[in-house]
């Protein structure tokens, strides 16, 4: 399997990773740490869609990269500035300077695609795409959970394993947990 990871340009193809089955739920569709919390409580059903294609179309580059199979769209990952999203302003997670740092913090892969490397890709994917843009460093949120599984639903984060393979150190523990795992503060530089 040879995986492309590529900006996230398509709003079907976004849609496919990151939508609901069925257009009237509630899912997050990666909107939660890119938008205030007010409107993404506000927002219900089609409109949230709706609002990531707003996002597409207003934002000054792709909201993410998306990792293709040939021309089948297999993962996600949410990359932009951490000014541009609530990792700015959140308490529980520190900022270790004053560095104009990019944030990933939401994967996503297909079923039947998993096990294959494909968060790998994206991670590394994602760290092009922001060195592309300028990032001086790259920062993710990812859980510390020492080997031990990760429910599913909860496993969007990343571990701090896939960080650490993907060539990002421990910067800073954090007051954040997720689903009883610890959250910490990895970063890669781009310098």
């Amino acid at each position: 399997m040879a995986i492309e990871v590529r900006p996230a340009a398509e709003f079907d193809d976004v849609a496919t990773m990151v939508g609901p089955k069925k257009p009237e739920s509630n899912v997050c569709w990666c909107l939660s740490y890119r938008i205030p919390s007010k409107e993404n409580l506000d927002l219900r059903g089609p409109e949230r869609g709706e609002r990531v294609r707003r996002l597409m179309a207003d934002e000054p580059h792709p909201i993410g990269v998306l990792a293709y199979d040939g021309d089948e769209v297999v993962g996600w990952a949410a990359v932009a500035p951490r000014a541009d999203t609530h990792f700015a302003t959140f308490r529980k997670i520190p900022h270790v300077d004053d560095l104009p740092v990019w944030s990933i913090w939401c994967f996503r892969v297909r079923p039947g695609h998993r096990k294959q490397g494909i968060m790998h890709a994206l991670l590394e994917g994602a760290v092009a795409f922001a060195k592309e843009h300028g990032a001086p460093a790259v920062e993710g949120y990812p859980v510390d959970n020492e080997a031990k599984k990760v429910d599913l639903t909860m496993a969007y984060v990343g571990t701090r394993r896939l960080f650490e393979e993907g060539g990002f150190t421990k910067a800073a523990d954090t007051e954040s947990v997720l689903s009883g795992f610890p959250r910490v503060l990895m970063r890669r530089d781009l310098s």
